[in-house]
């Protein structure tokens, strides 16, 4: 078993993104390289951070001089080029891909998505025929193995984006954001970062208020929200549930004067405002007004950075899960041993 392939870490993004295979052609792809000298069998996994190739060889070298001649083409003797791919072999190939599922070799440590690209990327690779028992047996007891990680640690809990804390808490406080209505103020990326996040977990009207109109019309029409013009925002209060403040301001655009006269006609419904700006753009006083809860950016952050460290004390209790996992399905692979 062998696995080809370059990765965030090894490759910018102008690098993967020549080699990216879009997913209605990964069984196209997969009977090329299954039709290369030396390879047996093969699955092709592609996502935005990394493009691997996890074969089964006779020849193993051979078939990886192959398969890069494939992507790279007249391209391949260019060191600058096949210095980006990685190769693990045997055990090792194993074990990178049981840290794959495991969302312990992703850019955000411990996301769960990959887990479900890597089953498509298998699932492609087995209606185009071109795996066997090897792959077979080896995908599917990875899988279990990627899922006792996620069932036994807390590789994946906690939020790691100022974005996604914001949301998290957000949630917390309304319990489900569907049908919740948000106004942002701002239309940078922290703004399309968390109007994105609040848009996933089922906010309804999002209203983007930036000072430059054509700016918040992008905006909005990135994360299905409305532009509303910046001299009116205030107007929109009485019916919004979540605030994002995001703007260049360098003062307080929200105070206790504003939040005050709006209680009755609120009917004292809960306002959580999200601040990320800096200067702060939201008067810290207004968190005194019961309904009212306040988070700034250094709260944020601090947040995301304890889920960041929470998740990296999990790392070593993942990997004694992996390789547990691999000496009971694959009793024959001695790790670390080649």
């Amino acid at each position: 078993m062998v696995c080809l392939g370059l990765n965030h870490r090894t490759a910018p993004v102008e690098i993967r993104e020549r080699f990216s295979v879009p997913s209605h052609r990964l069984q196209n792809a997969g009977k090329s390289i299954r039709e290369l000298p030396g390879v047996e069998q093969c699955v092709v996994l592609s996502t935005c951070n990394r493009m691997e190739i996890y074969y089964w060889s006779d020849n193993p070298e051979n078939a990886r001089e192959h398969i890069l001649s494939h992507f790279l083409g007249d391209g391949c003797g260019k060191v600058d080029m096949a210095s980006h791919f990685y190769c693990h072999q045997g055990a090792f190939a194993l074990e990178h891909l049981c840290r794959v599922l495991s969302g312990l070799d992703s850019m955000v440590l411990g996301e769960t998505e990959i887990f479900g690209q890597v089953k498509t990327a298998y699932q492609m690779a087995l209606d185009a025929g071109v795996t066997a028992a090897c792959a077979n047996k080896t995908f599917q007891k990875a899988f279990t193995i990627g899922k006792r990680v996620r069932t036994d640690s807390q590789i994946h809990a906690g939020a790691t984006s100022v974005g996604s804390v914001a949301v998290e808490l957000a949630e917390q406080i309304f319990g489900d954001l569907g049908g919740t209505r948000v106004l942002i103020l701002g239309a940078g990326d922290m703004s399309r970062v968390t109007g994105r996040a609040l848009r996933a977990r089922g906010a309804e009207g999002i209203y983007v208020a930036n000072r430059s109109f054509d700016r918040a019309v992008e905006l909005a029409g990135m994360i299905g929200g409305q532009a509303i013009r910046y001299d009116v925002w205030g107007e929109y209060l009485r019916d919004i549930d979540v605030v994002v403040a995001a703007t260049a301001a360098p003062h307080c655009i929200i105070t206790r004067e504003t939040l005050l006269p709006l209680r009755a006609s609120r009917k004292y419904r809960s306002l959580f405002l999200i601040d990320i700006s800096v200067p702060r753009n939201i008067s810290p006083d207004v968190a005194d007004i019961d309904e009212v809860y306040l988070y700034d950016i250094d709260t944020l952050t601090q947040l995301a950075d304890e889920a960041k460290l929470s998740r990296e004390l999990e790392i070593s209790r993942c990997e004694t899960i992996i390789r547990d996992g691999i000496s009971k399905y694959f009793p024959d692979t001695a790790l670390y041993d080649q």
